[in-house]
C-alpha cells in the first residue's frame, strides 16, 4: 500500500530476517485503506477485520518460510506491527491511554483491556479447540498478540468468556484488540500525558 500524503501518526518499518521479509505501512489516522498479504489466508482476513475496527490504514507485505509452517511468519508481524504503532505514537499528542471492551462475536463473547502504558505485556486466557483455523495455526495467534504488545509497549488483557465455534472467537479476539486500540489511541484533551510519572515509557 503506497501512502502520498501520510498523516502525523505514521510509520513505516522494515524487518528483514533468513526467516522472513516484512514491510509493513500504518497510518493511525486513516482508516480506508488496507492491503494485507502475509502468505496465510485466513490471518490475512483476521487482520483485516483489526484493521478495519482500529479505523487505521494497515499495509502489509510478507514473504517467511512457509514451507517450515506460519509461527514465524506470523510472529514477525506482530513484531513489526507493535514497532509501527509505537513508531506512529512517538511525536503524537497525549493519547487517552485506557480502554476496554466486551465483544460479541455470534457465540463468541471476548474481554479485550489495554492500556498504552509504554510496558509491553500479554495476558492471554483464550482457549482454541482446533489446532488449525482456514490453514492458521490457532497457537499463533497468542505469539502474534504477545509479539506486538512487546514491540508496542502496550499492556493488553485478552479474556474469551464463552465460545464455542473458534472462527468466532478467533473473529472476537481480532475484532475486540481492534475496536480498543482504536479508543485508547484518540487523541485526548489532556493538557499533558495520562500518567503521574509525566509520561508514557
Amino acid at each position: 500500500m503506497s501512502k502520498d500524503a501520510p498523516g502525523v501518526r505514521y510509520a513505516e518499518v522494515d524487518r528483514d530476517t533468513n526467516e522472513t521479509r516484512i514491510h509493513l505501512v500504518l497510518d493511525l489516522d486513516g482508516g480506508t485503506r488496507r492491503d494485507i498479504a502475509s502468505g496465510v489466508g485466513f490471518f490475512d482476513h483476521m487482520l483485516d477485520l483489526l484493521a478495519f475496527h482500529a479505523q487505521i490504514d494497515l499495509g502489509v507485505r510478507a514473504e517467511g518460510d512457509l514451507r517450515v509452517d506460519d509461527h514465524h511468519t506470523i510472529e514477525d508481524i506482530g513484531i513489526v506491527f507493535g514497532r509501527a504503532i509505537r513508531q506512529a505514537m512517538a511525536e503524537t499528542e497525549p493519547v487517552v491511554r485506557y480502554a476496554s471492551n466486551h465483544l460479541v462475536m455470534d457465540d463468541a463473547l471476548t474481554l479485550v483491556a489495554i492500556d498504552v502504558c509504554g510496558r509491553g505485556q500479554l495476558h492471554w486466557d483464550v482457549t482454541f479447540r482446533r489446532e488449525n483455523l482456514g490453514g492458521m495455526a490457532t497457537e499463533v495467534v497468542k505469539e502474534f498478540f504477545h509479539a506486538f504488545c512487546v514491540n508496542a509497549g502496550i499492556a493488553m488483557h485478552v479474556r474469551n468468556l464463552v465460545g464455542a465455534n473458534d472462527h468466532h472467537v478467533c473473529e472476537s479476539v481480532f475484532k475486540g484488540v481492534g475496536l480498543t486500540l482504536y479508543q485508547a489511541l484518540q487523541r485526548s484533551d489532556r493538557r499533558t500525558p495520562p500518567s503521574t510519572k509525566g509520561k508514557l515509557d
